[in-house]
């Protein structure tokens, strides 16, 4: 696989984002070190506390029992062995190899103390081993200094190491508090993620076109993600949730442009019923919605019933069916041309001025093209402010942090507003005005934390 800029233009992009993220990487951020220690020790006792309860409970005698010495509580095969063949506890299902389910998902659904106790140890052992670690080895003299790579990602964003930036956690909100607490501004100053809205599929427009997705992207009155919520739940619009809407966007709709099919998706957002417990609007459960609209299933046909009863991923089969055929024909017309092309030719043109040429699969030669050009927006607008614009316009600011769409910095507190218009100046109007190719409005979200707080404490702005 080789990544080649074809003119001068993507030369430059790169060329400058070197020395730019090397800024980057020597201005770091600041570290609470008194945090990090009382916390790693704070987590550690907590630990023993846990395993201890663990080995006293019912399932940890039966697990000393049959492993003695070798027990291993990470270990899926011992776990599946104790709960289900030891315990008697009723399986969650099996793996596509044919053996129990042991993921946090088929967990949770078990009522069994031993494994509210091993997931808080998973969690904790994570925070812990995964980030708190990593964070107290590298940091030097209170500040943190990862490295940020342009050489290295097969989709040509960036990289991170030492430690890797780009996987603080987010999701959990366990570890996210844990490990983000760590990261705090510079005294007088106040940490800032700037954070493109939806920056791939905006892209992915340049490229395919398609004028369904040109009203979704220019119509603030119209909601895809909304839209698909009601498409895959059978709901009216004032039915729809905060939460029923994430699993429309998350759950459907971003797979099916990265390329997956509607029995993953039908068993995400089935799962997602019970594990994100969805109601609608006016408080009825999901589960229930469904039954009154015939769905009373995942996927298996129900004995005694029809033949071939109404099924959750029948219904979400025919959604994806609508979703490619009907509401973005052009989008799919130009996934199959694109592929056709890669294949006789062997090399990919990107919008940002790179050829890409090697072996890739439909998906990967597909979404690749998107994603590093939506991430060479995010590399322009930080080489403009961290090479341009903080010092010309005198700004106290510093890039601390680069995440695919996002840039996190450490601005002075009396230079906030200022801070925040040219950078949203840079991201939303100046790229548009560079890559005119770009046809589609660009939008930024701002979350700031409070003077002196840490990164975790950060708050979403209107600015």
């Amino acid at each position: 696989m080789k990544v080649i800029p074809y003119s001068k233009e993507a030369y430059d992009l790169f060329h400058e984002g070197m020395i730019a993220l090397a800024k980057v990487e020597q201005a770091g951020m600041r570290i609470n070190v008194e945090y990090v220690d009382r916390t790693f020790k704070r987590i550690s006792r907590r630990m023993q506390r846990i395993e201890q309860k663990m080995k006293n409970s019912d399932v940890g005698k039966a697990w000393d029992k049959q492993y003695g010495f070798k027990t291993n509580y990470n270990s899926p095969d011992q776990l599946a062995t104790i709960l289900f063949d030891v315990m008697g506890y009723e399986s969650q299902g099996e793996t596509d190899s044919g053996r129990h389910k042991t993921d946090k998902n088929a967990l949770v659904k078990l009522d069994c103390p031993f494994i509210d106790l091993l997931i808080e140890l998973r969690k904790l052992d994570k925070a812990k081993g995964t980030y708190l670690t990593g964070i107290k080895r590298e940091t030097v003299d209170g500040f943190l200094h990862p490295f940020f790579n342009l050489h290295i990602a097969k989709t040509f964003r960036s990289s991170s190491d030492k430690i890797n930036f780009q996987n603080i956690p987010v999701r959990d909100p366990a570890i996210k508090e844990i490990v983000r607490k760590a990261f705090i501004p510079r005294e007088g100053r106040q940490l800032v993620e700037l954070d493109f809205s939806s920056l791939e599929v905006s892209i992915s427009q340049a490229y395919h076109q398609d004028p369904t997705m040109f009203k979704y992207l220019t119509d603030p009155k119209s909601d895809m993600h909304r839209d698909m919520a009601m498409e895959c739940f059978l709901l009216p619009e004032e039915e729809i949730t905060p939460k029923i809407r994430y699993c429309g966007k998350n759950m459907f709709i971003f797979p099916q442009f990265y390329g997956d099919w509607y029995m993953n998706n039908a068993k995400h957002l089935w799962d997602a019923i019970d594990d994100m417990n969805l109601k609608t609007a006016s408080g009825k459960s999901l589960q229930a919605h469904l039954k009154e609209k015939g769905i009373k299933s995942r996927g298996a046909c129900i004995p005694g019933e029809d033949a071939l009863p109404r099924t959750f991923e029948r219904h979400i089969q025919e959604v994806e069916q609508d979703f490619w055929n009907e509401r973005f024909p052009i989008y799919k017309q130009w996934k199959e041309d694109w592929y056709k092309k890669y294949r006789e030719r062997g090399w990919l043109k990107m919008k940002t001025g790179f050829i890409c040429q090697g072996y890739f699969k439909r998906n990967e030669a597909i979404n690749y093209p998107v994603q590093g050009a939506a991430f060479h927006c995010l590399l322009w607008s930080l080489n403009q402010m961290v090479l341009r614009e903080i010092e010309t316009r005198g700004l106290t600011a510093t890039i601390v942090g680069q995440i695919h769409d996002s840039i996190v910095a450490d601005v002075d507190c009396d230079h906030l507003d200022a801070f925040l218009i040219t950078i949203k100046e840079i991201m939303e109007v100046k790229l548009r005005e560079t890559w005119d190719w770009i046809n589609v409005p660009l939008s930024v979200d701002a979350e700031v934390a409070p003077p002196g707080k840490s990164w975790y404490e950060k708050k979403e702005i209107e600015f």
